[in-house]
């Protein structure tokens, strides 16, 4: 039900906007021309659909037209975003003139503001591209002497596939072993969920250098995938996944809690309680997809938690509904006592290729 009613929301949104966009466009530019009108109504009934049909072909298909087309439908959404907020801007300023009985081109303001919302949206797509690399530290109790000072590296939302391809993973895994890690976590998004040559994708992963390895655990879109691809994907990597257990990793206790599948009942809390003899009263470390149940995990005796799945809204405005939806913990570290949270942004995107006052970032973790 969940499911069904984003979907009903995500569509009366997708129309709406649609339909502002056009009579926007018919009122800006004039347009009267009944075979005019009804061209432009088929070219955005077409960009509406876009990016759904260019998902189901991307799970079938995979080449230059089809990476093409899944990339332009995406960016398509990202811009319709920045165009809403345009339009708006044109509409006040057109009103404003007229209000105070200046004279103004309603043509050369629609144009204007269409005009920014595109370079914005170019700029989104350079600005995604280019992940940086955030520094944090977090303090543990107990921490064994051989952790202290030592760098957690936290991936997360990487979204391999159409778009983010090897060439991309193998700009990010340089850029890790920069950061000299002792160890790596990817918390679940690996992949963005369509079929075609995974294998491939991670081979960079052989490439990071890490004392104590690379551990993974899914998120909703392996799911979405199905989950033995994106494992069968990992077999010839580096790459350890965590399947609801417990690891020792040179005393550090890291819990590796898959995300639920599709139609899968699973408590989070549950889980991890029957869990909780492997890391009670030792040093330990949660990777979970998402942050959920954060308080019942602090209780529980977790020292950190690391998450993502927000991708902190990725595109203005919708940061502001992350925070709201995940209750504040959508990005950034969160402490109480001696727990600590950190979600991250991602170093990918779904849907538009474009960050727009968030940021692609890679999470270095130093211990104390």
């Amino acid at each position: 039900m969940q499911v069904i009613f984003f979907l009903f929301l995500f569509l009366t949104a997708l129309l709406g906007s649609h339909a502002i966009v056009y009579v926007s466009l018919v009122h800006f530019f004039s347009i009267t021309v009944s075979a005019h009108k009804y061209i432009l109504v088929c070219i955005l009934i077409f960009l509406a659909v876009s990016f759904f049909l260019s998902s189901a072909i991307a799970h079938f298909f995979e080449n230059g037209f089809t990476r093409a087309y899944y990339f332009l439908s995406g960016f398509w959404l990202g811009f319709l975003v920045n165009i809403i907020m345009a339009l708006a801007i044109a509409w006040l300023t057109l009103w404003v003139s007229q209000y105070l009985h200046i004279d103004l081109n309603k043509s050369s303001i629609g144009a204007f503001f269409l005009g920014l919302a595109l370079l914005l949206s170019l700029y989104g797509v350079w600005h995604a591209l280019r992940p940086v690399v955030k520094n944090i530290s977090v303090r543990i109790p107990n921490l064994p002497e051989q952790w202290k000072g030592e760098t957690i590296v936290h991936l997360s939302d990487i979204h391999l596939g159409h778009v983010y391809q090897a060439s991309y993973l193998e700009g990010v895994v340089e850029k890790v072993n920069a950061l000299h890690p002792k160890m790596v976590v990817i918390t679940g998004d690996l992949f963005d969920g369509m079929d075609g040559y995974l294998g491939s994708l991670v081979q960079p992963f052989n490439g990071i250098q890490s004392d104590n390895g690379i551990f993974f655990v899914t998120g909703n879109h392996e799911t979405y995938l199905g989950i033995e691809k994106a494992f069968s994907a990992l077999q010839d990597t580096k790459v350890v996944i965590l399947k609801d257990e417990v690891r020792d990793v040179d005393g550090l206790q890291l819990i590796g809690i898959s995300f639920p599948k599709r139609g899968e009942k699973k408590d989070l809390i549950a889980t991890l309680e029957s869990l909780r003899d492997r890391f009670s009263g030792q040093p330990s470390v949660l990777l979970y997809h998402a942050p959920a149940r954060v308080g019942e995990v602090a209780a529980s005796g977790v020292n950190l938690m690391l998450s993502g799945h927000t991708h902190r809204g990725q595109q203005f405005p919708f940061r502001y509904i992350t925070h709201l939806v995940h209750a504040g913990y959508d990005y950034g570290l969160y402490r109480k006592g001696d727990f600590s949270l950190y979600t991250t942004s991602g170093v990918g995107t779904w849907g538009p290729t474009m960050r727009i006052g968030t940021q692609s970032e890679i999470v270095a973790i130093t211990l104390e």
